[in-house]
């Protein structure tokens, strides 16, 4: 299957919800490899390689994100995978 690269940002009341943790959660049960960080502007950015169909089920997921979330918007970006990732990580800084 075609590897690939999904890059997005999420918008709403994405942060202190606990978004980062669950979409880590939900990016490693699909063996997807990448991280998932808060910007500044008070989105969460997403970047995950792996199987198109299984990004495209993470993607499905970010358009809700874990209960508490409020997503307003997903911008998301189709690219050619790097390989520079070895696991799904969060970025806390």
């Amino acid at each position: 299957m075609a590897q690939a690269r999904l890059h997005a940002r999420i918008s709403g009341y994405v942060q202190g919800v606990n978004f980062r943790w669950h979409t880590r959660r939900v990016a490693y049960g699909l063996g997807l490899v990448g991280r998932v960080r808060n910007l500044a502007d008070g989105r969460v950015e997403v970047v995950a390689e792996g199987e198109r169909a299984d990004l495209d089920k993470l993607l499905a997921w970010l358009y809700h994100g874990p209960s508490l979330a409020e997503v307003r918007q997903v911008e998301d970006a189709w690219e050619p995978p790097t390989g520079e990732f070895t696991a799904f990580e969060v970025d806390y800084s």
